[in-house]
């Protein structure tokens, strides 16, 4: 399976190691590919990683049979925009990223919250994508590696295509979730719930004094 990665973060380049150690094919996207490379974490990164192939969102879009949005939250729409509606027609978006806006400082608001989410702004901006929401709700390091939190704890689907997320499913177990791990809360919609975790998230990582944790819902 080929993998367009949208940014170049440290969730990008996790999930990227990732799929290239399950053996797959990554291809990443970025706003300026030569701006990326002169980064020193992204060039060590590729030097690591050498078969990853570094492009435009646009061209990243086109090469990618399934894409993941790993750029920051306020600006996915502009990176989905850059990748063109031609590229997207029919594809998977996995969506891990948050609606965090840092301009009043720390700790981040959410924008959109509330009556809308990052999530559901996606699949209604870009409606030939089938959007799956999920891996948002801890670390990057936890989302392709949960034996890092001991013992049972959950990872949340949300989309309005059940075969698109029958097959994130599948990537998720391939990364170590176990199927009791995967809830899947509905539709789209429900990403309002898993992306409002972000402030209490925050605040135990606070609390805590690291984010080696995540959340555990345990039923009757």
């Amino acid at each position: 399976m080929r993998y367009a990665i949208l940014g170049t973060g440290v969730v990008g380049r996790t999930i990227g190691a990732r799929l290239l150690e399950l053996g797959h094919e990554v291809v990443t996207g970025t706003r300026d590919p030569e701006a990326t490379l002169a980064r020193a974490e992204y060039a060590e990164w590729r030097q690591a990683h050498p078969t990853a192939h570094l492009t435009t969102f646009r061209e990243a879009a086109r090469e990618g049979g399934t894409l993941i949005n790993a750029t920051g939250g306020q600006v996915s729409i502009d990176a989905l925009t850059a990748a063109e509606a031609a590229h997207l027609d029919g594809k998977i978006l996995i969506d891990v990223a948050n609606p965090l806006d840092f301009s009043h400082g720390f700790p981040p608001r959410l924008d959109p919250v509330d009556d809308d989410s990052l999530g559901e702004l996606i699949q209604r901006t870009f409606p030939q994508l089938r959007v799956v929401k999920t891996l948002n709700t801890m670390n990057c390091q936890i989302m392709v590696d949960p034996s890092r939190v001991a013992g049972d704890h959950t990872v949340f689907l949300s989309g309005e295509d059940a075969e698109a997320k029958k097959q994130v499913h599948a990537l998720l177990t391939s990364f170590g979730w176990p199927d009791r791990a995967i809830l899947d809360l509905g539709g789209i919609e429900t990403a309002r719930g898993t992306e409002m975790l972000l402030p209490i998230w925050l605040r135990l990582m606070g609390a805590l004094g690291h984010s080696e944790f995540n959340f555990h819902i345990q039923g009757a």
